[in-house]
């Protein structure tokens, strides 16, 4: 008997280090995996990619990556070609499913199954950031948002309603839906991209051509409320270039501020991706992955 008992943890100390190389070697010197995590009963879904530099020994930046309404992870990876960004600059960036048939997110008002059903997506990324911190080296302190669209929109609830977790965030091609008022508990740094040709979620507010049969709150009226928010000068920076206006909000409490891209070109897109996204244009006036991890890397959690 005790010789049987001996090979039981024999097996197990086996199989125990085993499972640490397996996910040693999907955590370091780069490389991707997927992972679960439930949530109030729902299992939710999430990719992850590591930079080459990425040891376990040292910290590094997160960001996170949200999928437009009826994408998904892989698909919003593959449009933005964020991952090449993330490689060559060193950074970790999670992809998160949404949920529902056609992948949605709660951001408020909109969108889909997960407004409506009232899904609890900032719980989601709350315990995501937590469990990813628990298991990789991830600095606290740089962990940052961006999404396309609905993921957009989910970005600027996270900085209303986690800005004790999120650094900065860099919605692109979206607006803020809140049904209660934006409340955050710091200051929170908004790099915006948008393009006036945008019909899904157009700069002036009001219903948008694409599936979602949202309404869609106008620009102004979001850079009004984070102008307050973050106790920013009244009268903003405006600065046209060639194929875009820059506006800025600058004065804002603990050095944040408020950075606004309008291009002329392109449409409902990821900018600076050279090629359409469900018929819609990518503009070619700015890189959003070139601006966005700039502007991350300029700001962290106090």
């Amino acid at each position: 008997m005790g010789s049987r008992i001996r090979l039981i943890f024999l097996l197990a100390g086996i199989c125990s280090i085993m499972a640490a190389c397996r996910k040693q070697s999907q955590s370091s010197g780069g490389g991707r995996y997927s992972g679960t995590i439930v949530v109030n009963g729902q299992t939710r879904a999430y990719n992850i990619v590591f930079p080459p530099n990425y040891n376990g020994q040292q910290e590094l930046s997160l960001v996170i990556g949200l999928h437009g309404g009826g994408g998904n992870a892989e698909q919003f990876e593959n449009n933005s070609r964020l991952t090449d960004k993330a490689n060559a600059e060193g950074f970790i960036v999670v992809y998160p499913n949404g949920s529902g048939r056609l992948q949605t997110w709660n951001g408020g008002l909109c969108c889909g199954a997960a407004a409506a059903e009232n899904i609890d997506d900032v719980k989601f990324i709350s315990m995501l950031i937590d469990k990813l911190k628990a298991e990789y080296k991830i600095d606290p302190k740089r962990i940052y948002a961006t999404g396309h669209s609905n993921g957009g929109i989910m970005s600027y609830r996270l900085a209303c309603e986690l800005s004790d977790k999120i650094a900065a965030i860099a919605p692109n091609a979206s607006t803020m839906e809140m049904i209660t008022p934006c409340k955050p508990s710091r200051a929170v740094p908004i790099l915006h991209m948008h393009s006036k040709l945008d019909e899904n979620v157009p700069i002036e507010g009001g219903y948008g051509v694409g599936i979602s049969n949202a309404y869609f709150y106008p620009l102004d009226s979001v850079f009004t409320v984070w102008a307050l928010n973050n106790s920013c000068n009244p009268a903003p920076q405006t600065i046209v270039k060639d194929g875009y206006t820059e506006t800025k909000w600058v004065g804002c409490n603990s050095n944040t501020v408020i950075d606004y891209y309008l291009t002329n070109d392109g449409g409902h897109a990821w900018p600076g991706i050279g090629v359409s996204t469900m018929g819609n244009p990518s503009s070619t006036a700015i890189n959003a992955n070139d601006l966005l991890w700039a502007f991350f890397q300029q700001h962290r959690l106090p």
